[in-house]
């Protein structure tokens, strides 16, 4: 079982969830979070005074799958939330050391999917 984290562009959002539909991805957890990577941020200069800041908007996509959905996985993300451009960002691939559902206590392999 993993445990797949990605940050993306926001714009990116619907074309991500769409290619993981297409692969039968249904399970997605959907953060809007705030960070910054080579992209820096962006402060603009306003009457002197520097505004903005050094955090962008970004979004965070979490799935957990079982081993065979890995690949697919990776693949959808990275396709479909990629522009070429610097702040593209990144996806993580987690060890998932247990799963369980709380609604039945099913655990590992069938909490999961």
């Amino acid at each position: 079982m993993k445990y797949i984290v990605a940050i993306i562009q926001p714009d990116r959002l619907d074309d991500v969830l769409d290619a993981l539909e297409q692969k039968a991805i249904h399970l997605v957890t959907v953060s809007n979070v705030m960070g910054r990577g080579r992209q820096k941020g962006i402060s603009e200069v306003y009457r002197s005074h520097k505004e903005g800041g050094s955090l962008l908007k970004k979004v965070k996509v979490e799935v957990a799958v079982n081993e065979e959905y890995v690949q697919p996985t990776v693949e959808a993300i990275q396709s479909a939330g990629r522009t070429g451009n610097v702040g593209d960002g990144k996806i993580f691939v987690l060890d998932l050391g247990q799963v369980i559902r709380i609604r039945t206590g099913e655990t590992g392999r069938l909490a999961i999917g």
